[in-house]
């Protein structure tokens, strides 16, 4: 199961909202590092427990970037009890993904 896929519409009830940590990847389909980075949140995805993993398209849903200050991506961004705990810009290794949900 990859990502789920979320837009502006559903992102307070699914990620602010959710009793668990959620990881969010802010991507876009042109975005070289995205698209590297894309099998890892799969992966990580299809193996979560105890928190979510949700995608945003950041061509899409622009209200979210400017909301939360989205400059560069691929953007990662874990929130707890609805708000930002962790993130990360740019590719970066599982590992480093892993570390982002600690």
């Amino acid at each position: 199961m990859a990502a789920q896929a979320i837009n502006t519409a559903d992102f307070d009830e699914k990620v602010l909202k959710s009793d668990v940590p959620v990881l969010v990847d802010f991507w876009a389909s042109w975005c070289g590092p995205c698209k590297m980075l894309a099998p890892i949140i799969s992966e990580i995805a299809d193996s979560a427990d105890g928190f979510k993993v949700m995608s945003v398209d950041a061509d899409e849903n622009p209200e979210l970037l400017d909301r939360y200050g989205i400059r560069s991506i691929p953007t990662l961004i874990v929130f707890k009890n609805g708000e930002i705990y962790k993130q990360s810009v740019g590719f970066v290794p599982k590992e480093q993904v892993l570390e982002l949900l600690k």
